[in-house]
């Protein structure tokens, strides 16, 4: 593999999800179910939004680029997930892990964006409904999404360049399913103080400040929902919103849980289980949670395949 002593190391060992044999098929069947879901549930709805003018509304076009970075994100990481448990040594490139490194921090973070823009979206809609139009115009809703993906550019090439800066002497074994930024700076063997530092840092304003606007937001609307006269529009609106916390909880506690602490604190075994949640199983659930539970995109997916069927008899 040309390591040797004092030689620089040209590719990586991706360990996986687990070790143990009797797990390997199981698993691998269940997250490529997981990431089949994931395909087609954010492919049906980038494939329904343009092709339905009742969706072209600023929440369906933040679903859209949410289905376009959960796709990209997903794809990103499952694909060689799924290769560790076929083959006895998952082996990836030095350029191929900084390349998967760059563009997995580049949709978490753009992820991150969205769901704010998401949840502002929403506290606008129900708590100011009067200013909807000015407050969520296109114009609006364009800069949003620019901005969530220079954040998301930015933050990617901080994060990329920082590992870059490293030295891999002889270790090259990493214990994680793909290129993750703490269990590459367990292989390294230069000092890695200021990497955990900028990690905590800017993985702290990508993580803490989306959180606190998406929170604070969700609380407005919840009040705002206790104060309705009708039980059934209560109970609905209480309904969507308890299903968009969940989401949103689970995609930045795992995020949390693995980045804001120091490499040393707690095992990498607990970090690739976190990581699961964040990487596969939320990209999964964001169709069904934000979507699929919509009577408007029920009937968009309906329209736009009976149409797709057609065509195809014709």
């Amino acid at each position: 593999m040309g390591l040797g002593n004092g030689s620089l190391v040209t590719e990586f060992i991706l360990l996986g999800l687990t070790n143990d044999p009797d797990l390997q098929l199981p698993l691998f069947l269940l997250f490529l179910l997981i990431y089949t879901t994931t395909a087609l549930g954010n492919l049906a709805l980038i494939i329904a939004i343009p092709l339905n003018s009742h969706l072209h509304s600023p929440m369906y076009f933040f679903l859209l680029n949410l289905s376009f970075i959960d796709l990209c994100y997903s794809s990103v990481i499952t694909p060689k997930m799924l290769m560790s448990f076929l083959v006895r040594k998952n082996i990836i490139s030095y350029m191929e892990c900084m390349t998967q490194l760059y563009f997995f921090c580049f949709f978490a973070i753009c992820e991150c964006c969205v769901l704010t823009s998401m949840a502002y979206d929403r506290y606008v809609a129900i708590c100011n409904p009067l200013l909807y139009n000015v407050a969520m115009s296109p114009k609006v809703c364009s800069y949003l999404m620019l901005g969530s993906y220079i954040m998301g550019f930015s933050g990617a090439m901080i994060h990329t360049g920082c590992i870059l800066r490293l030295t891999f002497c002889d270790r090259n074994t990493i214990n994680h399913y793909f290129c993750d930024l703490f269990p590459l700076l367990q292989l390294s063997c230069t000092s890695t103080y200021a990497n955990e530092i900028e990690i905590l840092i800017v993985g702290g304003k990508d993580i803490v400040v989306p959180s606190v606007i998406i929170f604070t937001s969700y609380g407005f609307i919840l009040s705002n929902i206790l104060q309705m006269r009708s039980i059934a529009g209560m109970s609905k609106a209480f309904s969507t919103c308890s299903s968009h916390i969940l989401a949103v909880s689970l995609f930045f506690g795992s995020c949390a849980f693995m980045y804001l602490q120091p490499s040393s604190a707690g095992s990498m075994n607990q970090g690739k289980i976190s990581s699961v949640f964040y990487t596969i199983v939320v990209p999964m659930m964001n169709p069904l949670i934000y979507s699929f539970r919509n009577k408007d995109v029920k009937v968009a997916l309906r329209r736009t395949f009976s149409k797709r069927r057609c065509s195809l008899k014709n």
